[in-house]
């Protein structure tokens, strides 16, 4: 009796479940035929930045999202334009470049992932394109608009070696896949408004001369060639090591950078015993950005180094690093907040001994660095010059802002020790601008009498105050 009625229990429970869950599945899965259900998205518009014509864009996502009491059934997505020609989609897994009946249930959302490869437009400029999502739903249309920026670019494949004076275009980028092989006796010329952009692994070798003619108004370019965003909000931009950077070999001779910003490499400016005359030194640098290194942003060993007007900023292993070598810094900024590793060393690093002590078969007797750092700052993260007594050296540092505390003597001239600069900078927010506040510190305490004529100017074209100019790179900017 007993099981008969527990039997009939649950036939009466399974009688009032089973319509139950029909009745909440028929719910869940009910589509709505509203023109007012319609679907939103997780942008206004899809961008995928700059772009070089015929490469393959970076994916950029958006989602769309069915917020309705009921599911909604997508009858068409597709590109709405000829434009959309040049863009594809994935839609929830699946690739194409249109979809039919996509459905989205009840407060759930689906993933579109977008690319391009845009054409060659034939023009010296980047070209904007601009296309539309279409998305039809109970017959009402939504479009979402994508753009993507395109620049034609010459490619370089190879390695690519001049073996004559040869002088590049500013007409359109370059895009550098391989090495660029400047022979000895032989002049690259880099003219006003020209960018290079390297590939993984790419570099310049100079076995003869570069020259970069960059202007305040028309600066030289040479990075990386990735676009966008590592992560989320961390840009490509400041990220090193996405090239090799330049190297000057011994045979190279009277290098020249003027208004230049070099980014994104692995070893910034190297020179390896390149030789001096009386007239030029191995490698003038003047009102030039060098950032964003692996390495060092200048490693000079026994080759002369006349740097004026420069930023060298944010690298691993130091910002400078001078082995033997006379050398000249005139209004420069060295600062380093770098981001990804623990730095390696100090900001400024001269390697010295004493040739006194020196044990047959090391390199004890590597002749002292001849350095005059003037009117410039050092400040960032970590400690400004190498460990270290500059007692006998011909190491000297005139009106310079210095991050430690300490006192003027012999080779300390005219410091201001322990003061902040006040740059603009702030690594949280991935902002790396070495300008100064108007209440920097550094405004009106250089020397005049040590400012050069080629930094009469800084890289932005601001004339430098010629009673008591700033410290460092730049100049107190016009209101």
């Amino acid at each position: 009796m007993i099981m008969k009625n527990l039997r009939n229990i649950f036939k009466l429970i399974a009688l009032l479940v089973v319509p139950v869950l029909a009745f909440s599945s028929c719910i869940e899965d009910s589509m709505s035929s509203s023109p007012s259900d319609q679907p939103t998205f997780s942008t206004d518009t899809v961008r995928l930045g700059n772009l070089f014509t015929l490469d393959a864009s970076p994916t950029k996502s958006f989602i769309v999202y069915n917020r309705h009491d009921k599911g909604i059934n997508i009858s068409r997505i597709g590109f709405a334009d000829d434009q959309g020609s040049h863009f594809r989609m994935n839609v929830d897994g699946l690739s194409g470049r249109e979809f039919h009946n996509v459905e989205i249930r009840a407060k759930d959302s689906i993933y579109v992932f977008v690319e391009a490869t845009l054409p060659e437009n034939g023009r010296n400029m980047a070209v904007d394109l601009l296309a539309h999502i279409e998305f039809q739903t109970n017959g009402v249309s939504n479009k979402l608009p994508v753009k993507a920026t395109g620049r034609d670019v010459t490619r370089l494949r190879g390695n690519t070696r001049y073996d004559s004076d040869t002088r590049l275009s500013a007409d359109k980028p370059y895009q550098v896949f391989d090495s660029l092989v400047v022979e000895e006796g032989v002049t690259l010329t880099i003219p006003a408004g020209a960018e290079l952009f390297f590939h993984d692994d790419a570099r310049i070798v100079v076995h003869g001369t570069l020259n970069v003619e960059g202007t305040a108004e028309a600066a030289v370019s040479m990075t990386g060639d990735r676009f966008g965003f590592v992560a989320a909000s961390i840009p490509y931009e400041i990220m090193s090591g996405q090239w090799r950077g330049i190297e000057f070999t011994p045979t190279s001779r009277a290098n020249n950078i003027s208004h230049a910003t070099i980014r994104n490499s692995a070893e910034g400016l190297r020179l390896d015993h390149v030789q001096s005359d009386d007239a030029a030194p191995a490698l003038r640098i003047i009102n030039s950005q060098v950032r964003n290194t692996k390495g060092y942003v200048i490693e000079a060993i026994h080759s002369n180094v006349e740097a004026a007007g420069c930023e060298l900023t944010d690298a691993s292993m130091g910002i400078v690093c001078l082995t033997g070598g006379n050398h000249l810094f005139n209004h420069c900024t060295f600062a380093n907040y770098y981001l990804f590793t623990a730095l390696g060393g100090p900001a400024v690093q001269f390697v010295h001994v004493n040739a006194d002590d020196a044990v047959e078969g090391d390199d004890a007797a590597l002749p002292y660095v001849s350095a005059l750092i003037s009117n410039s700052i050092i400040y960032g993260n970590g400690s400004e010059l190498s460990h270290g007594e500059l007692d006998e050296t011909g190491i000297y540092l005139q009106n310079c802002l210095l991050k430690s505390s300490g006192e003027n003597d012999e080779h300390f001239i005219d410091c201001l020790w322990d003061k902040d600069p006040l740059y603009f900078t702030d690594r949280e927010a991935y902002l790396f601008d070495y300008r100064l506040h108007d209440d920097s510190p550094a405004f009106g305490a250089g020397n005049p009498s040590l400012t050069l004529p080629a930094t009469a100017s800084d890289a932005f074209g601001t004339p430098r105050d010629l009673t008591a100019p700033a410290l460092g790179a730049y100049e107190r900017q016009p209101e």
